[in-house]
């Protein structure tokens, strides 16, 4: 791996990481979906798959504006919240408990985005690249609505977790 010399480059680099990232994200998605019972936590592990295709496509923007190609780096954080992704999808449990795990494990996802957008957009802003800062918020928005809606679902997913998880001990 080359010395990384500059704030510029670290941006590159973080790039790099978070277009990797979206891309494994794009390939997980359809799994988790299918794997929540609810409605509405499917719906949105849909809609947020749409959303990533989204990110991708922002990210290579990105990557054209700093004359800069987007590969070169395996994001070894995302693989392992995957990995936990895949393993809630493979626990043996109720439908809501399955639910709920599968909630932590999409929200890990997005704080891991959270602040890897906001570092990079706060980077660009250093760096008076004023309109990636601008294309990178609107991801980072996008990623915070995404954690909003995924809290909002668990409030009510959890009480069936834990009230399925009552009557079972009566």
């Amino acid at each position: 791996m080359s010395k990384i010399e500059n704030l510029r480059e670290l941006l590159v680099h973080e790039l790099k990481d978070l277009y990797n990232a979206e891309t494994q994200l794009v390939k997980a998605l359809p799994k988790m979906a299918k794997a929540a019972s609810d409605e509405d936590l499917a719906q949105a592990f849909e809609q947020h798959l749409e959303q990533t295709k989204g990110h991708v496509e922002r990210l290579e923007r990105v990557f054209e504006l700093l004359d800069e190609k987007p590969r070169g780096k395996t994001c070894e954080a995302m693989k392992g919240l995957i990995t936990e992704g895949n393993e809630a999808i493979g626990e043996d449990a109720t439908d809501e408990v399955k639910d709920a795990a599968l909630i932590v494990a999409a929200q890990k996802v997005e704080h891991y985005e959270i602040a890897g957008y906001g570092s990079v957009r706060t980077f660009a802003n250093l760096l008076g690249e004023r309109e990636i800062a601008d294309i990178l918020q609107e991801t980072l928005d996008e990623e915070g609505e995404t954690d909003k809606k995924l809290t909002e679902i668990a409030e009510s997913l959890n009480v069936e977790a834990l009230t399925g998880a009552e009557e079972e001990d009566e």
